[in-house]
């Protein structure tokens, strides 16, 4: 159990600092200070498996309104960016499947994360780099509600592109690294 505290102590971080702290979502720091975030950590190898948590982690969310949005953490799992791509399309693929489409979103999040057609070295990747490959699920109505407040929402992802890039990467990677414990 301590293990998987400090995976979400870590993530927690990383949120704090990166996410909030950059301005990449700005809609996350309201969410977080009202305590509408659920964090679980899964240690599990097999897709199948997290796949599985994946579903159950929907299903904490129809049963719990009061979450706003809910990151699943794979701590084992998925450390190659190519095996948590085909995760990914598997989530949302199950998303679909199981009728959550247009009730719930994934967002992806990786260590490695590489926006196609970016190069590695990208400062940009980092508005997508985590600590840990995860999954973050968010609420469609939360993400509408969110938008009608907020002046053109279409700007904030290259709004976050130039800013990772005008930060630049050494800065970036240091922002991102120094929220895990080593």
């Amino acid at each position: 159990m301590q293990q998987s505290q400090q995976v979400i102590d870590e993530t927690k971080k990383w949120i704090n600092e990166v996410v909030i702290g950059c301005n990449f979502c700005p809609f996350a720091a309201k969410v977080v200070k009202q305590q509408k975030v659920h964090y679980q950590v899964e240690k599990s190898l097999k897709e199948q498996v997290c796949l599985e948590v994946f579903l159950k982690a929907l299903v904490y969310l129809d049963d719990n309104e009061n979450i706003e949005t809910s990151f699943l953490i794979f701590s084992h799992a998925f450390s190659h960016f190519a095996d948590y791509l085909h995760l990914v399309d598997d989530a949302e693929m199950l998303l679909q499947e199981s009728g959550y489409e247009g009730i719930y979103q994934v967002a992806s999040f990786h260590p490695n994360y590489l926006f196609a057609g970016a190069k590695e070295n990208d400062a940009a990747n980092y508005t997508n780099r985590s600590i840990y490959p995860m999954l973050h699920l968010i609420r469609e109505t939360s993400i509408d509600e969110a938008l009608v407040a907020f002046k053109n929402p279409d700007a904030i992802p290259q709004n976050n592109i130039n800013f990772a890039q005008q930060k630049g990467l050494v800065y970036m990677q240091m922002l991102r690294d120094s929220c895990k414990n080593q």
